[in-house]
């Protein structure tokens, strides 16, 4: 399994005190996205040109030919680059990493035993995210959860939700509270803005509700998007029709603490329109969702 982050004592990926594993790869591409070195499977570089120093030792390094320094900066082709390390190693202003490291499942559990005693303290547990978990490797996952289901460590799985409904059915025997996005109703938008039209999405949001599997609804909430109140009408209007009962709603914000990602990834970054709507409009969309049957419903992770 290839993770980009293991991320201690997080708050808000689901109760208690957690530890976040993040898994590379993901079969959607949100525009907003905040996490963008885990969209694509393979491993990627990171870089840092701004910091550059200009010294070439990376350019010297990198078996490809994959690097050059033009004009004081080292500049990588991602053509090229097939993100072997050997840059990264000789850098002396350490600006340049390989998002996406192997690891197994008994390496991955070793790390989350360290944080026993906060899952205790506080009903904690260990949370899959990415990217998307499930769209990995699947059967390494399986035996992750059987491991921490083993040593008695509560699970959540944080979803986009696109991917085989095999999968979900490979996580529900492990009793995981799903974390679940849903970011727009509307199928024409939802492509626009994710690549997909969201009909597996619901989908699988509603089996999942059928098989009674404990559901957190997590709505990214972006200005300039579906931060209306049609949009989340929509939204409300789907879950009450299909029966879904999630335990709680919550609409996260926009940020855009990820944008300077891109860069570094070499890509351009789509989200400069996006913006965090005012608190008076969060407040609003969260009482569409409360007066829809869904009390439980809160600004924030």
């Amino acid at each position: 399994m290839l993770v980009t982050a293991i991320q201690k004592y997080s708050i808000h990926d689901g109760d208690g005190t957690r530890t976040t594993l993040f898994f590379k790869g993901c079969p959607l591409r949100c525009a907003w996205c905040h996490n963008p070195e885990t969209q694509l499977f393979p491993p990627e570089l990171l870089a840092d040109r701004e910091k550059c120093l200009g010294c070439g030792a990376c350019a010297e390094a990198c078996p490809r030919g994959a690097v050059a320094v033009r004009e004081g900066a080292a500049h990588t082709d991602r053509a090229k680059c097939v993100a072997c390390g050997a840059c990264v190693e000789v850098c002396p202003a350490n600006i340049r990493q390989i998002a996406g490291e192997e690891k197994t499942p008994e390496e991955l559990l070793r790390e989350c035993l360290k944080d026993r005693r906060f899952y205790e303290n506080t009903g904690g547990g260990v949370t899959f995210s990415g990217g998307e978990a499930l769209a990995g490797d699947i059967d390494g996952l399986e035996r992750l959860a059987r491991l921490l289901r083993r040593e008695e460590i509560p699970l959540a799985v944080d979803t986009c939700g696109h991917v085989p409904w095999e999968r979900f059915e490979r996580m529900l025997p492990f009793r995981p509270l799903f974390l679940y996005d849903l970011k727009l109703a509307s199928p024409e938008k939802h492509r626009r803005w994710t690549g997909v039209d969201g009909s597996l999405i619901r989908g699988n949001l509603c089996r999942l509700a059928e098989a009674g599997a404990v559901i957190d609804l997590r709505v990214p909430t972006i200005g300039g998007v579906n931060a209306d109140d049609e949009e989340i009408s929509a939204m409300a209007r789907f879950l009450r029709e299909a029966g879904v009962r999630p335990r709680r709603v919550h609409l996260l914000p926009y940020h855009g603490a990820g944008a300077s990602k891109y860069a570094r990834l070499g890509r351009p970054y789509g989200g400069a329109v996006f913006f965090r709507p005012d608190e008076a409009t969060l407040e609003r969309l969260a009482e569409i969702f409360r007066q829809s049957g869904f009390p439980d419903t809160r600004i924030g992770g």
